[in-house]
């Protein structure tokens, strides 16, 4: 078949369709027409053939090619074994190198250079190894181009000893060896031995490259001693090597000082541009909202004035764009702007992207919208693991506790794999709700998923296991843990001091120290409510102290209360009343309540009716202090002015929260009220609770801990329902876990000490205050709480 014309002959001819071919079909066709008029094709035809194959992602034709083909060469198999490589198939790769060895033909730097890149993608180290074996023995592992590609496999399987060695060995290096050893070694954060490269790069004269200063400045974006010294230096190579005006190096630049604080510099570096494209205005705008910054209001303006100059000068905003100003409105509390640019994503139609429906969903949740962030949630099209994360955290932040449990199995259901942040999170939904058999169950999920040896993991098993009022399984589980953050300390030390377990909490503080961890605020908070709980009077004002002048932390209002509930607890109240009024919470009502409740304790009326009005000035709609105040009355006899305090209540609109108290079974968890005869088991709850009740009379009588009045009240609030629900169902053995929404009556106490001692049962209830362990007619409280 003679050639069409104008081409010389049918190779130049159908050298011409391959070219142009754009899919797989094509090719073929031109293979179907090659085989049929063509068949005396040139090896140089079928390579071509060959390689459009591979071009247009098609490895297993070129494969069926390769074997039909009369005559190969080197070039035949290498395009094979890169179509191989790229479509991530080392081991077929690798065979096809092998297979050429065997077939006798003289494999060249590209076939070792291919299939080294298809060990480099795969993480492949062994079979790299042995490639390398293969160059050796072939003689071209010390020429540049094979010793590139093995200083690149190296690093990228992680052995940059390895990688160093070959570097150091090479015959000749180029600027692609120094590169590949500068990013390896970013790659494996090792940022020193990345400082030392770089610098003998400078000085051996070597070109730079956007690709070698991007690693560098990739290193120099992390935290650390001495890395802004390096940032600064790397950005002068920047200037000196003429890439001031690269994109790519300008925006990794101002990414850099963002990500270590340095806001200014960030800023002044965007500024010098004179035609920033919408790339770095993302950056910058994302740099004003990094984690690693404390942001206000003021540096949150400023991205949203970023984002108002990306309109104003016609750019199209991207996803990333839409992410960022979201976050800096989330972070500053700016709803209504946010709403604004919800409507700019709507706009652009961004709506169906995850990390924006994340960002939404975020924003109203921090704002209180609950139906907007659920509006949110259910209008888009897809629901991938970050969107449930940021549903599953806002509900637990809002403290919709089971219905953050409800999302995550209905997650589970839907078939996605939670992250470590979702399983954090529901964590923190069990630890709140004190649902301890929900919480072992996500334990075991997340000890099958692998997540369990992360830190922030066992933090949250012991913050859930001290919140469901298990102290010991806490412990173990503190213990088990293979390395302890400032987190994992606070938490084990904040459940014995929550237990009344004092001296063990300041045993824990003291294991801290030893460990070179340094404490924070959240530690001495837990450490103050030891010495509170405990009584430790002396200890407690000697660790206040020492917060301060050892650690430089400013104490807050919640280490101020204890203070205040320490010195209480010890009957000084004159002088927790001086220590408030020199605070700088002076204003505060919640450090009066607590001097309140410490006047009742005391049965000190005179000053509890000061320090009462003083808190109805500063919270006149809080029913806190009225009802302290009425049992005060109560516990003095005074009826006429503890009728005046509930009809000044009555007066001010002030409503009394309703107590609830709830208990998990194995069926479930149990919720009650006052008086609640809604629970299926009603009727065998009060039978139970008037068998115990009825047991506890003679020692209510011999020990006179409760008076007639407590006497017709006792049987009727939610904790006692509770606790009779669980004697009717939990074995002898099991302790009663119950949880109270409110601290815990004087009647309740006294009768869930005898309760304890008449069943011969633990009883351990919480209430926002502290744990009470009820054991043998003893509470671990002592009787002050």
């Amino acid at each position: 078949m003679p050639p069409p014309p104008p081409f010389p002959s049918l190779d130049a001819f159908y050298l011409h369709l391959l070219r142009a071919c754009t899919s797989l079909r094509h090719a073929a066709a031109v293979h179907a027409h090659i085989a049929r008029a063509h068949p005396a094709a040139s090896l140089f035809l079928r390579n071509t053939l060959l390689a459009a194959y591979c071009r247009l992602g098609g490895p297993l034709p070129a494969r069926r090619l390769l074997d039909e083909m009369p005559r190969r060469n080197a070039v035949s198999f290498n395009l094979l074994i890169d179509a191989y490589s790229r479509e991530g198939l080392a081991p077929l790769s690798l065979e096809t190198l092998a297979r050429a060895r065997r077939a006798g033909v003289d494999v060249d730097r590209f076939s070792y250079a291919a299939a080294l890149a298809a060990c480099s993608r795969a993480g492949h180290l062994r079979a790299g190894r042995a490639v390398h074996a293969l160059a050796i023995l072939d003689g071209l592992s010390s020429g540049v181009f094979v010793s590139n590609s093995l200083v690149s496999m190296y690093s990228k399987c992680g052995e940059m000893g390895e990688a160093r060695r070959v570097f150091d060995v090479a015959e000749e290096r180029d600027d692609v060896s120094w590169n590949s050893l500068v990013s390896g070694y970013v790659r494996a954060g090792a940022r020193e031995e990345m400082v030392r490269v770089f610098a003998m790069m400078r000085r051996g004269g070597m070109g730079l490259n956007s690709f070698a200063l991007g690693s560098v400045i990739k290193c120099c974006s992390g935290r650390g001693d001495g890395t802004m010294d390096i940032a600064e230096a790397v950005h002068g190579c920047v200037i000196k090597a003429g890439l001031d005006s690269d994109v790519f190096l300008v925006s990794a630049m101002i990414d850099m000082y963002a990500k270590k604080g340095a806001l200014v510099e960030a800023a002044a570096l965007f500024r010098s541009v004179q035609e920033p494209n919408v790339v770095m205005f993302n950056t910058m705008i994302a740099g004003f909202c990094r984690t690693e910054t404390v942001i206000g209001k003021e540096v949150a303006s400023e991205a949203l004035t970023l984002y108002s100059e990306v309109q104003s000068r016609g750019m199209q905003p991207t996803e990333f764009t839409f992410s960022s100003v979201l976050r800096a409105c989330n972070l500053a509390g700016y709803l209504e702007f946010g709403k604004q640019i919800h409507g700019q994503v709507i706009k652009y139609t961004f709506q169906e992207d995850d990390f924006i429906g994340s960002a939404l969903i975020d924003l109203y949740f921090n704002s209180g919208c609950m139906e907007d962030g659920f509006r949110c949630f259910r209008s888009s099209p897809k629901h991938d693991i970050v969107t449930w994360t940021a549903m599953v955290s806002g509900c637990v932040q809002n403290e919709l506790h089971e219905k953050a449990l409800s999302l995550f199995h209905e997650s589970l259901g839907a078939g996605l794999k939670p992250d470590l942040f979702t399983i954090s999170s529901v964590m923190n939904a069990c630890a709140s709700l004190a649902v301890a058999r929900a919480g072992e169950q996500i334990q075991c999920f997340a000890t099958k998923s692998g997540f369990d040896r992360f830190t922030v993991m066992g933090n949250s098993c012991v913050h859930m296991y001290a919140r469901s009022g298990d102290v010991d399984a806490a412990t173990r589980r503190f213990q088990e843990m293979e390395s302890h953050d400032v987190v994992s300390w606070s938490a084990v030390i904040s459940c014995h001091a929550q237990h009344g377990c004092a001296r063990d909490a300041l045993h824990f503080f003291d294991e801290m120290v030893d460990a070179k961890v340094v404490p924070n605020e959240i530690t001495f908070l837990g450490v103050l409510t030891a010495c509170s709980h405990g009584g430790l009077v002396d200890e407690g004002l000697r660790y206040y102290e020492t917060m301060n002048k050892d650690y430089g932390l400013s104490p807050t209002i919640k280490h101020c209360t204890c203070v205040v509930d320490l010195l209480g607890r010890a009957g000084r109240l004159a002088d927790a009343e001086a220590f408030i009024s020199n605070s700088i919470f002076h204003a505060d009502p919640v450090i009066w309540r607590s001097l309140l409740a410490s006047c009742r304790i005391h049965r000190d009326l005179e000053r509890g009716q000061l320090v009462a009005n003083r808190i109805m000035e500063l919270e006149p709609t809080s029913s806190a202090s009225y009802v302290i105040l009425y049992n005060m009355y109560l516990d003095a006899g005074e009826l006429s002015l503890a009728s005046k305090t509930r009809d000044l209540m009555k007066q001010r609109g002030v409503k009394k929260e309703p107590g609830l108290s709830w208990i998990e079974l194995k069926c479930g968890v149990h919720s009650f009220v006052a008086g609640d005869k809604s629970h299926p088991e009603s009727s065998a709850i009060y039978t139970k609770l008037e068998e115990m009740l009825s047991r506890i009379e003679k020692l209510a009588t011999t020990d006179t801990e409760i008076s007639k009045r407590e006497q017709n009240l006792m049987n009727c609030h939610s904790e006692k329902l509770a606790v009779a629900l669980g004697m009717i169902h939990l074995p002898q053995s099991a302790p009663i876990r119950v949880m109270k929404n409110l601290r815990v009556c004087r009647d309740c106490h006294s009768t869930m000490k005898l309760i304890s001692k008449s069943e011969n049962r633990e009883i351990i209830l919480r209430d926002p205050i502290r744990f009470h362990h009820f054991r043998d007619g003893s509470c671990s409280c002592a009787d002050y709480w």
